[in-house]
């Protein structure tokens, strides 16, 4: 994580660009000196309380934007950093690649069985939809009264409103990608 000076250095210097302001301009429109803003856009100054609420006014600006951490245009997720969560001894394994959260309305998981284990899912929120796609092994899904048996390299779309059941149908331990999509 960055420190606060970093953090407000590239803030300021986003927002001034981002405004098309020069230096001058910002020092004129903040009561800020030139040489005082130079110091805190190369993360080398320590402004204060009130300097960063005057450099705020001056470009218009909430506060939060000057000592927020920005978001990333990507974001890399590793499979060793997330802690799986697990059941019946870690024979299930699920990992959280992406939550539902950030304004987002899908939730991407990544999903382990040993072979022979199988589970049920109840009905998710209504009108949700299910994306699977095999990476290694076999997979019998019960929807109602169909199976499927779904093997490397195919997916599946349904309906996840229903309540559904998975299975680990081969011998090697089953991973696949399960992709909710809530409307």
């Amino acid at each position: 994580m960055d420190n606060i000076n970093d953090i407000v250095s590239k803030n300021i210097r986003a927002a001034r660009q981002e405004k098309g302001l020069s230096l001058d301009e910002l020092s004129r429109l903040s009561g800020i000196s030139r040489s005082m803003l130079v110091q805190i856009e190369k993360g080398s100054g320590n402004p204060s309380l009130s300097t960063l609420w005057k450099i705020a006014n001056g470009m218009k600006i909430p506060f939060s934007q000057l000592i927020a951490q920005r978001q990333l245009p990507y974001k890399i997720v590793r499979l060793s950093d997330i802690d799986p969560i697990t059941e019946d001894e870690g024979r299930l394994k699920n990992y959280v690649l992406f939550p539902d959260d950030e304004d987002q309305r899908f939730s991407i998981y990544h999903i382990e069985a040993a072979p022979g284990y199988g589970w049920t899912s109840e009905a998710h929120v209504r009108e949700t939809i299910e994306y699977i796609t095999i990476l290694r092994g076999e997979l019998e899904l019960e929807l109602r009264t169909e199976k499927f048996l779904l093997k490397t390299g195919e997916s599946i779309r349904f309906k996840g409103d229903v309540k559904h059941r998975y299975k680990n149908a081969g011998s090697e331990t089953l991973v696949f990608h399960n992709i909710l999509y809530n409307p």
